[in-house]
């Protein structure tokens, strides 16, 4: 059993896509980015290449993937058993070594006591995140004043503006990628906004569909426009739009320390699938 690298986003695909879509719900993020990667270039997310590793289990089947699409944390899509200090190893070992590392909850304990002997230095855990499924989508009711549209190029200010603050806020992706976020989502229509009066509101996006899933993205009300339902209204639109478009599931997530947030989306129907944990690691 051991870890591949590549910095070959084809060979990847080619040795660990069939185990990531297998659960295409779960692996919602991972399945997005290398979309996003296959779609608009290595260059999508920062200009260092990224970095991609697969386990091979006893018999030479996937079982396990990572990538790194720098400046964002290592991304474990799947951690099989007993693979945890393995995969520690390839971490510590890589120059320079990673600063953050996001992963299943369940992976949690086992990649912290690894880092911590591996390195004698130590995990700390920065954001708890909680996957959330489409069930039944109940629309608010009301339904708040306004309507949506499709966010274009001409809003394209507004969104970079509007995605940096959601970024400070949040703790989620960086203010000084925005652009790059906001050029890939306009690209497929990914971003809705909601209006009262010709005035935008709201914003939510949505991914490109890959293997029967989109996501709900970068769901955002200045705080002048908070507590009016804005928020509510555009998640039920582009959640509407996800389903109307064909996906056979909608997903979502959540910062845990948000209740406000959680709250809502359940009020909408989403219900709860699977935690992540992103990881600081620092070492002697």
């Amino acid at each position: 059993m051991t870890w591949r690298l590549t910095d070959n986003l084809d060979a990847f695909l080619a040795a660990a896509g069939d185990h990531l879509r297998a659960d295409p719900v779960l692996h919602t993020v991972p399945l997005t980015v290398l979309e996003t990667l296959r779609q608009a270039g290595l260059t999508a997310f920062g200009d260092a290449p990224p970095v991609f590793g697969w386990h091979e289990s006893a018999n030479g089947a996937t079982d396990g993937a990572f990538f790194q699409t720098p400046p964002f944390p290592v991304l474990v899509a799947s951690l099989p058993p007993g693979s945890a200090e393995s995969l520690v190893g390839v971490l510590a070992d890589s120059r320079p070594p990673p600063i953050e590392v996001n992963l299943v909850g369940a992976d949690e304990a086992d990649v912290v006591a690894a880092w911590v002997a591996q390195t004698g230095g130590q995990a700390t855990t920065q954001m708890h995140s909680r996957l959330f499924e489409l069930g039944v989508l109940t629309p608010p009711d009301p339904m708040p004043p306004g309507t949506a549209r499709v966010a274009g190029d001409g809003d394209r200010d507004l969104l970079v503006e509007w995605l940096a603050a959601f970024a400070r806020e949040t703790g989620a992706g960086s203010p000084d990628h925005v652009e790059r976020t906001v050029a890939d989502r306009l690209s497929h229509h990914g971003l809705t906004l909601w209006e009262t009066g010709g005035e935008p509101v709201a914003l939510a996006g949505l991914t490109r569909e890959v293997a029967g899933v989109v996501r709900v993205t970068d769901v955002y009300t200045p705080p002048a426009h908070r507590r009016r339902g804005y928020g509510g209204a555009v998640t039920t639109t582009v959640s509407q739009s996800g389903l109307a478009a064909g996906a056979a599931a909608v997903v979502l997530f959540t910062d845990m320390a948000n209740p406000t947030s959680n709250a809502l989306y359940q009020r909408l129907g989403y219900r709860p699938i699977s935690d992540r944990v992103v990881l600081e690691l620092t070492a002697t």
